[in-house]
């Protein structure tokens, strides 16, 4: 089940805010003239609502318009994002919205050509996805042979090596990496045997207005606009920008190597 924190952390605040505020402008008057010049005792709930407010109401705020954490559960951005990282995202980098509305009231800047981006998913709105955008408004994108085209160019890809996959990620041991240069962004990529999936995921795609095309790291093992298309611009929730902790069962727990990761 999808637990909406947004709504929660509005509901919170609302509530307890009320409380305080009816408390201090009404019903705290009546208590003092009603003791004299004993001190008026103070509910409980009162209490409870003053001293919980202003921490759910500022969590409210770094949440809806700083950063919001999230954490990496699949392999699909391999080898840029691995299984267990808690990541953060940049929510102004798009725009400011209302929480839970996501009404956008403040114009900041727009998705570029490289950017790692949480999104809702546009076939269940109430998941968060992750992917890199490869396609702009407008762009014509193509991948074919375990290549990417945009606007009828090769984007640079050169191999580099092969992939040692850890923990959660060690069924990736053996993938090509690729290093490929999307705009002014240069990251890895891994790509499986040619024989692996031939001609899965292939076709041609022109980006519509409003909306923009991602695709994962992890080029063979990633569900992404390819398969169930476009991202509208409405959907998206902001910028990956920092890696926080790695946990990974699999492999020992904690991997400190891995905190304060600039993502690109």
């Amino acid at each position: 089940m999808s637990v909406d924190f947004a709504l929660i952390l509005v509901v919170l605040s609302a509530v307890t805010g009320a409380i305080w505020a009816l408390d201090a402008w009404l019903l705290a008057p009546r208590r003092r003239r009603r003791a004299g010049a004993e001190e008026a005792p103070v509910p409980v709930v009162v209490e409870y609502a003053r001293s919980f407010f202003p921490v759910i109401f500022a969590v409210l705020l770094i949440r809806s318009f700083l950063a919001e954490p999230f954490r990496i559960p699949s392999s699909s951005m391999m080898p840029t994002l691995l299984i267990g990282d808690f990541i953060l995202v940049n929510k102004f980098a798009y725009g400011l919205k209302l929480p839970v509305l996501d009404y956008k009231f403040v114009e900041v800047g727009e998705p570029r050509r490289g950017d790692i981006v949480v999104f809702r998913y546009p076939v269940d709105p109430r998941q968060d996805y992750i992917k890199r955008v490869v396609g702009l408004p407008g762009d014509e994108v193509v991948y074919r042979d375990k290549r990417l085209f945009i606007n009828g160019e090769e984007v640079t890809s050169e191999p580099v090596g092969r992939y040692i996959g850890t923990g959660s990620g060690a069924d990736m041991t053996g993938a090509e990496v690729r290093r490929e240069r999307l705009g002014e962004v240069e990251h890895e990529i891994l790509i499986r045997p040619e024989s692996f999936r031939r001609g899965v995921g292939e076709g041609r795609w022109v980006v519509p207005e409003g909306h923009y095309m991602v695709l994962g790291d992890n080029r063979d093992n990633s569900l992404d606009s390819r398969y169930w298309g476009f991202v509208p611009e409405r959907n998206l929730v902001g910028r990956a920008f920092l890696i926080w902790m790695n946990w990974d069962s699999r492999n020992g727990g904690v991997d400190f190597s891995r905190i304060g990761t600039v993502i690109h």
